[in-house]
This record gives C-alpha cells, structure tokens and sequence, in this order.
C-alpha cells in the first residue's frame, strides 16, 4: 500500500486531490491518503447546504462550505480532526463494505487505548455510543474510495452552531443528515497518547496501519507537477465552485417573518440551485412601491448576502418597506435563527 500526505489545509484542495488519485492514479497498489483541515462543513452530495448549514454563523467565523462527491451527511472538520481515505480499484466487493476500510483504523485506535471503538450501522464508528467519525464511498469506472473523519480534539460547541438550522423555518428537499452524539477520542486514550499534536496522531495512526516504525520505510506516492496542476483544476471546477458547492442544491421553500415597530414584514421565497427562483412578499409595513417590483429584482440572483446587497445597489428600499432599515430588511431576507 502507498501512502500519501498533504500539509494543504484547504478542505477543497484536499478534496480535490483525493478526487484525483481515484480518477488519474496508478492503484496497481491501494493508496491510504490523510489529510487535515482547516474549519469547514462538507456536505454530502444529494444535501441541501439552506437546510444543513448556519450561514450566517459559518460567514462570520469563516467556516469554508463545501461538497464532496460521496454520499452521507453533513461533516464539520477543523484542526482537531485527521480524514483518511483508502483509494484503490473496485473488486466487485466492496461497495458499502464499510467494514473492509474502516478494520484497520479501528485496529490502531485500540492500540492507543481506544478499545472501545466499533463500526455501528452502516457507516459511523462510535464508542460509547457516541460517534466519532463519519465515512462515506464513491465509485466510478472501476475504481473507488473510502473516506472517513476521526474527531481526536475538535470543538464540539462549534459543531453544535454551525450545523444548527432551525428545522421549524424551511421546507427543503435533499438528503437530511442525522445529527448523533459526538465525541473526541483524546479522553480515550491511553496517556502517551493524548497529548500528540494533531500531526502526531495522523502519523501514529499512519504507522500503526502501514505497520511501520518509521513513516520514511512507507512507500510514498508523489504528485509531479502536470498531477499538481490536474488537482488544481479539478479544486476550480468542483469543490471551489459556487455552483457545485450552493446550486447543486435541491429547491427550497423558505419563510422569514419578523415585526418591526414599523410593520411585519413576512418573506415567502424558494431557491433552486441556490438562486431565489420565487419570491412573495406579505406584511402590513406602509411602503408605497409595488413589492412585486422589489421581488423581481432578486429573481434568478444568487441566495447570499453578498449577491442580494448587490442586487439591491441604488435601490430605494423605504418606497418598499416604509422607514424600516435597509439592513434590517436585508437582514430578514437572509436569516437564519
């Protein structure tokens, strides 16, 4: 088995290269490839990122959003968690054999104190009764990965906020995640153990699967340039890609209401692929405009804050709204609780 590690922290980058090895790769040996991130949320392929992501919170802490091609629930990652993924030729066998890939890791985890650690249902490992990592397949032209994440120090408050969206303000179509317990694996651990940088413990785990003492005796596959080049491009046309990441979104029916002491303001709109493809707009604010003029004018524009302030740009929205604040309006638009 080869192996391979990168010190890009950009989950698109990561992404991407991952993609690469399955479609361009030589797997005449299967690849056991790591990789950490910086913070972000990476949606399953079918998910709707309007029902799945806080974006307001996840734009204010700039949590990068983006979309794997594998299947599964939404995933949030940061400098406390290592992904590993096996990427090899489909033998006709292994398709939803999560327990193939995931033996190993759970092997070493043991190793270091973990002995708790177990493969339940279909795709998470647990301990305790508590996930800790989630993993998912893809399959293409007789060649595959399995991927996974492996929560050793992450901050579980931020996992709770941004991936909290109020269920009760959007009727959305996709692939729902389905939200277990979390935890860390640090308090598992043995005590040599739960003290490593989170370099450390990708290496020892790296080492304890490849059964090597010394990841330098590991049989390493190295990207040349024109491959670099190839993850570049596959990082622009996917996982960078606002249409990939936002407009592969199922429709979305969404309301935002809130009274002002200036009138309620009620908001009906839907997004398809990520662009607000209907919208009605309901109160008893004293504007004078046609509001159906104002909805006009965000048809076909992308649902975010940055694409609506623009739409909007030298628009009067008080001949809409009366003497509610611009931002305010703004605001209700694009909330979420």
């Amino acid at each position: 088995m080869k192996y391979l590690v990168t010190d890009q922290r950009d989950i698109r980058y990561n992404l991407a290269l991952e993609t690469y090895l399955m479609e361009h790769a030589d797997l005449t040996e299967p690849i056991l490839y790591f990789y950490i991130n910086s913070p972000c949320i990476i949606l399953g392929c079918n998910q709707n990122v309007y029902e799945e992501v806080n974006l307001d919170y996840t734009q204010k802490h700039q949590i990068i959003i983006t979309r794997r091609t594998s299947g599964g629930g939404a995933v949030f990652d940061d400098l406390g968690n290592v992904s590993f993924s096996f990427i090899t030729k489909d033998d006709g066998h292994s398709n939803g054999n999560f327990s193939k890939f995931t033996e190993p890791v759970i092997a070493a985890l043991h190793e270091m104190g973990a002995t708790g650690a177990q493969l339940v249902g279909r795709n998470d490992l647990q301990i305790d009764g508590k996930k800790f990592s989630g993993n998912a397949m893809r399959l293409e032209h007789g060649r595959m990965f399995s991927h996974g994440t492996l929560m050793y120090d992450v901050d579980l408050n931020v996992i709770e906020q941004a991936l909290n969206v109020p269920k009760d303000k959007i009727a959305a179509k996709g692939i729902k995640s389905v939200h277990s317990r979390v935890t860390n694996l640090r308090p598992y651990f043995t005590p040599d153990y739960q003290q490593l940088t989170i370099e450390e413990f990708r290496d020892t785990l790296a080492k304890k699967i490849l059964q090597v003492t010394d990841l330098a005796a590991a049989d390493e596959y190295v990207l040349d340039n024109q491959a670099k080049q190839a993850v570049a491009a596959i990082n622009q046309q996917l996982f960078s890609n606002w249409d990939w990441v936002y407009g592969n979104s199922p429709q979305a029916a969404i309301q935002h209401r809130q009274h002002f002491a200036q009138g309620t303001i009620d908001f009906r709109l839907q997004v398809e692929h990520g662009r607000i493809s209907y919208l009605k707009v309901y109160g008893d604010f004293l504007g004078q405009a046609d509001v159906d003029q104002f909805a006009a004018k965000l048809l076909g524009i992308r649902y975010d804050r940055d694409a609506i302030n623009q739409a909007l740009t030298g628009v009067d929205l008080q001949s809409y709204f009366g003497k509610i604040e611009r931002q305010a309006i703004i605001d209700l638009l694009v909330r979420q609780e």
